[in-house]
């Protein structure tokens, strides 16, 4: 089973929609709306003239909101079709952003520099079947002295179905889950269908994964709610904050992790 096909075509299918979304809300992104969320603002400090590198961009607003901090970005996704859509969008900014398309575990391959900053966040290393691997990129890119910084959605979100009626899935990293996917998380109603294929990776596989490619970890933290309305049966508790309406607060839906480099 190829993978990396299967979601790359996935995730083309996604970009046109997402685009259009309003979820992601292109127009008032192209107006100057900054589209980094409070959690990760609060770890990324001053960007002015640094370097950063971006994995698994998406469509680039990331990127590109991290060139407006000041930062020389560099964002990269394997999905051709959000690297075009990425690249259009600098150029409708007029952003220095650069857009790289590969897959995290080929970049090396293409990119041979090291940045003050390593970026990603949401929704990105359950595509990816080897942790290990993964961390051993990041330690590449990120220079001496310089940070990587990650947020994600927490593996205890990844257990439930779809409804979060029950547990269908392990906390731990065994086999990939295979799914006939229908839709998008913008747009639960999209004409998009195809096969994906995930992996779950919980805390102490990615935390020992960061420790073994030789970063070291600084802080890790856990939150109550998601900044992303991209869940089924959500309540917004709070402005731009959401959680599982009958969950309430008592699970954790993003965590965070800043390492760095001696």
């Amino acid at each position: 089973m190829d993978y990396l096909k299967l979601n790359r075509d996935s995730w083309n299918q996604r970009t046109a929609v997402h685009v259009d979304s309003e979820f992601y809300d292109n127009e008032s992104f192209l107006n100057g709306r900054n589209s980094l969320q409070d959690i990760e603002m609060a770890l990324l400090g001053d960007l002015r003239g640094k370097t950063a590198l971006h994995l698994q961009c998406h469509f680039g607003q990331d990127t590109i909101s991290l060139a407006r901090l000041g930062a020389k970005a560099t964002g990269m996704d394997f999905s051709d079709r959000a690297i075009a859509q990425a690249r259009q969008l600098a150029s409708a900014t007029q952003s220095s952003a650069r857009f790289i398309q590969s897959d995290v575990y080929q970049l090396p391959e293409q990119l041979d520099e090291q940045f003050a900053l390593v970026f990603t966040s949401y929704g990105v290393i359950g595509w990816l079947p080897d942790i290990r691997r993964w961390a051993e990129v990041v330690a590449r890119y990120v220079k001496p002295g310089g940070r990587f910084v990650f947020v994600e959605f927490h593996p205890v979100i990844w257990m439930y179905d779809d409804d979060f009626k029950q547990v269908a899935y392990r906390y731990f990293n065994s086999t990939p889950i295979v799914e006939e996917a229908e839709g998008t998380y913008t747009d639960r109603g999209a004409e998009i269908a195809g096969t994906t294929v995930s992996w779950n990776h919980g805390l102490a596989e990615v935390l020992n994964s960061l420790i073994g490619a030789g970063l070291r970890v600084e802080d890790v933290r856990e939150y109550d709610y998601s900044p992303y309305d991209c869940f089924s049966h959500t309540v917004e508790f709070a402005p731009g904050k959401f959680r599982i309406a009958h969950f309430e607060d008592r699970i954790p839906m993003v965590y965070s992790v800043v390492a760095t480099k001696a």
